[in-house]
């Protein structure tokens, strides 16, 4: 398996128990890739003191994606490149989006908006 980053959104569900074979495999493979944003979105959820200790302590097994301000750069400039085809996207998104990018990654998403951001640049989607 090639490497794999996952949005939040499909994070959360695996944690509520759908979706988790690609997932899993990812994670034997250690192929996953983390985000920054991705981590702290899942981190702000609602959950037990236990609950957030055991997910920060999975999330930090994982590879954090480096974000030097180069990469921040170019997540300006895919915000701004999509911008200029109609598609205003966050900046969290554009930053998922461009971590998967920069390492040639498949994205595993439930959140649209990624597949119309794939409709315009370079970023894969993982078959769900």
């Amino acid at each position: 398996m090639s490497a794999l980053v996952i949005d939040t959104s499909s994070w959360v569900s695996y944690f509520a128990g759908r979706g988790g074979s690609l997932i899993d495999a990812a994670l034997q493979e250690a192929t996953v890739h983390l985000p920054p944003i991705v981590a702290a979105e899942l981190l702000s959820g609602k959950m037990s003191a236990s609950k957030r200790d055991q997910l920060q302590d999975l999330l930090a097994d994982l590879p954090l994606f480096p974000t030097p301000l180069q990469h921040w750069f170019k997540v300006g400039r895919l915000r701004g490149q999509l911008l200029a085809k109609g598609l205003s996207i966050s900046t969290p998104d554009a930053h998922i989006a461009q971590c998967a990018i920069e390492i040639g990654a498949e994205l595993l998403t439930e959140d649209k908006i990624f597949t119309v951001i794939s409709r315009h640049v370079a970023l894969r989607l993982a078959d769900q």
